[in-house]
């Protein structure tokens, strides 16, 4: 017979909290030079090839060495990545990898060149379990929810808890029995993206930690779980396969006159809902999308600054390499966020009323043997079914 949690009548319950529901999360990556990610994959290989056809000290100045990573250093190959690159960079570079997307700030989808080499702590457990079934959940200080995004978060935007510990989608990263428990209690299957989804909706930053209050009332978890896949579907932004998000009465924004070569700054016309970038005009664009912030500045300013950034008169070096012109890649990419951001506008306020009514408190979980979890489940699981390069192309033995 299942353990039933115990629902806390007389004294507040005390909510479980997301370290111990996902016990296995890793630190942000360290990139250690801004140069290797960019809004475009063939800025990197553009920067790329000056790197490489560099000779001595302009190398040595472009490379912007650290005490983790120097030319001269060799490193182990990132898994799922192609062997051949742990050669020391001064002896050869190699061919340019092919530049993976991955998320470098909240709501910024940019391109980073999976050398390890290049990256000061690329954290290559996750890249173990990066694929098309994976989600990673980001806990960042800057937000008051949670990202949610199926790239490798490679900014610093929090610490990092990936859905699943193994490739394939094996073994949820949740705390061990939460699955049965909380399906025994709702009378459903339920799987790791519905715990997922309910942490979406339901959890809240608190003085302990980011904490999640599960509900004891199965009507509540329909409900939570109904407004969670609908903001995780926003987050993913047609990802895995999904449809594309979409702003409700078939409104939608486009381009009303075309950018310029080179778009110099931002401006918004409340009334009209008109963006302009430059000479150019992007509508409907909803005051919700313009206004969302992050940590007091605004998403859509904070995306078109780091497009500009290599036209800084400051920026030296690779970070000074950039197109001539503004890719029309990005235009469409303005468009897709404007709607991500004005569906995310609207849902914050039901996300922000939602009550999960009564809870499974932590010492109910505590006591049906969920919390707290085994010491292995917050270590990374042991993924390797294939040998993986090493520095100097020697095979590393893990």
């Amino acid at each position: 017979m299942a353990t039933i949690c115990r629902v806390s009548a007389d004294a507040p319950p005390q909510n479980p909290l997301l370290d111990d529901l996902m016990p296995w999360a890793v630190g942000s990556l360290s990139l250690g030079r801004a140069w290797v990610a960019a809004p475009d994959p063939a800025i990197l290989r553009t920067r790329w090839a000056a790197l490489a056809g560099a000779d001595g000290p302009e190398r040595e100045r472009l490379f912007r060495p650290t005490r983790a990573r120097t030319p001269a250093a060799g490193a182990a190959a990132l898994p799922g990545q192609r062997a051949g690159s742990t050669a020391r960079f001064t002896d050869t570079p190699g061919p340019c990898p092919d530049p993976v997307r991955v998320l470098r700030d909240p709501y910024d989808e940019q391109w980073l060149l999976p050398d390890q080499r290049l990256i000061d702590r690329a954290r290559p457990e996750l890249w173990r379990v990066l694929d098309e079934h994976q989600l990673f959940a980001v806990e960042s200080p800057q937000t008051a929810g949670l990202l949610v995004t199926a790239h490798l978060p490679a900014g610093r935007l929090g610490r990092i808890r990936p859905l699943h510990r193994r490739p394939g989608g094996a073994e949820p990263n949740l705390a061990p029995g939460l699955l049965p428990l909380l399906g025994d209690r709702y009378g459903t299957w339920v799987t790791p993206e519905d715990v997922l989804c309910w942490i979406l909706a339901a959890g809240r930053p608190g003085p302990r930690g980011y904490e999640v209050p599960l509900t004891a009332d199965p009507e509540r978890w329909r409900a939570g779980l109904e407004l969670g896949h609908r903001l995780l579907a926003v987050q993913l932004r047609g990802a895995r396969g999904g449809e594309a998000p979409r702003l409700p009465g078939g409104r939608r924004p486009y381009v009303r006159s075309a950018l310029p070569a080179w778009p110099r700054g931002l401006a918004y016309d409340p009334e009209s809902e008109t963006l302009s970038i430059g000479g150019g005009t992007v509508s409907p664009v909803p005051a919700g999308a313009w206004e969302y912030e992050v940590q007091g500045v605004r998403v859509l300013e904070a995306w078109f600054g780091a497009r500009l950034a290599h036209r800084d008169p400051e920026a030296d070096g690779l970070e000074a390499l950039g197109p001539a012109v503004w890719p029309q890649d990005w235009t469409s990419e303005l468009l897709a966020l404007v709607t991500t951001l004005a569906l995310l506008a609207d849902l914050a306020p039901e996300r922000a009323a939602f009550e999960p009514g009564p809870v499974l408190d932590d010492a109910g979980l505590r006591a049906a043997g969920v919390l707290p979890p085994p010491s292995w489940s917050r270590r990374p699981a042991s993924v390797l079914d294939h040998q993986e390069e090493g520095p100097g192309g020697q095979f590393a033995l893990l």
